[in-house]
């Protein structure tokens, strides 16, 4: 099946692309555009002030010519995302862009691949922030929401993207067993790292951290095949962010739209690590974090304008 189907894909691409196309002996390329601001005044012109309380402590992950996503604050001070928004990148190369376009910087990146958690240690001391809630089990129905950044639309400001809660899974891919919360609701790539909250509350229960694809296995086996021809008919050339110029097949181009439909077709159907999976993460590695807040030891409650300004 596999190698029929691959046949059509190939022909399909001769005859329509590949003649489409064929005149244009070179093409560039579009780089991976990774946000280097954010302009978020309308949303938080408009939100309403439990909602200012949570856009305070969004931020958007931004791994240069590799991608993004979403993270956010916790009341220790330390960032939260997820490792495959980290991607490549490493301290120097990884920032975020607060929702008032300030960039951040990290002195310290803690990766956790099994829960697909990560610690980020900002250079700079940041206040305010999320608190983990105490329970991560809300009863199904539950309504369900979390700010981010999906595909970088709304150029560039985050966005409310409300669910509810559908039911619960131990995700075993990675080797280990990791709680996750399965949501009802429009996560799409971009809200990954984002937090998940109890709708009008300022507590996190889970970290979103994936959407569902409904085609089977085989279909990204083949594009992926087509990435990787071993022969073929030449189609040009690219363009890379670098600059650098490389060869590309016909079958390459074709894999490379297919791959948009694959990666950005979705069910309405995401997933969350509860937040328990952070706390136990968090207290693994509690020897590597800085001291937390002073506020989120003792909790003071000082305005969101107060905390953010500091």
């Amino acid at each position: 099946m596999n190698i029929t189907i691959s046949g059509v894909v190939r022909r399909c691409a001769r005859a329509g692309l590949f003649t489409l196309c064929c005149s244009l002996p070179t093409f560039a390329q579009t780089p991976i555009t990774v946000p280097t601001s954010v302009n978020a005044g309308l949303v938080i012109d408009a939100a309403g002030p439990e909602q200012r309380k949570s856009l305070n402590a969004i931020y958007l992950i931004a791994c240069p010519n590799v991608g993004f996503g979403s993270g956010f604050l916790l009341n220790t001070g330390i960032m939260v995302t997820n490792v495959h928004v980290v991607a490549t990148c490493t301290q120097q190369t990884l920032y975020g862009i607060s929702t008032a376009n300030k960039q951040v910087k990290f002195s310290r990146i803690i990766l956790d691949r099994e829960r697909d958690l990560a610690l980020l240690v900002p250079e700079e001391k940041l206040t305010g922030g999320f608190k983990l809630a105490a329970k991560d089990n809300p009863v199904p129905g539950t309504t369900v929401s979390t700010w981010g950044y999906p595909f970088g639309y709304n150029g560039i400001s985050p966005l409310l993207s409300v669910g509810y809660v559908s039911g619960y899974r131990v995700d075993t891919q990675s080797g280990g067993a990791v709680k996750h919360i399965v949501v009802n609701g429009a996560f799409n790539h971009g809200n990954s790292g984002g937090p998940l909250l109890i709708s009008h509350d300022n507590e996190v229960i889970g970290i979103v951290v994936l959407t569902f694809h409904f085609y089977p296995p085989e279909v990204k086996q083949i594009i992926d095949a087509l990435l990787s021809p071993r022969g073929g008919i030449g189609f040009g050339e690219i363009t890379r962010p670098d600059g650098s110029k490389q060869p590309i097949m016909e079958s390459q181009v074709t894999a490379m739209v297919l791959n948009e439909f694959y990666e950005k077709t979705q069910v309405m159907i995401g997933e969350a690590v509860a937040s328990s999976e952070l706390a136990a993460m968090i207290k693994a590695h509690s020897s590597e974090l800085p001291t937390p807040n002073s506020e989120a030891a003792d909790g003071s409650n000082r305005s969101p304008a107060q905390k953010h300004n500091q």
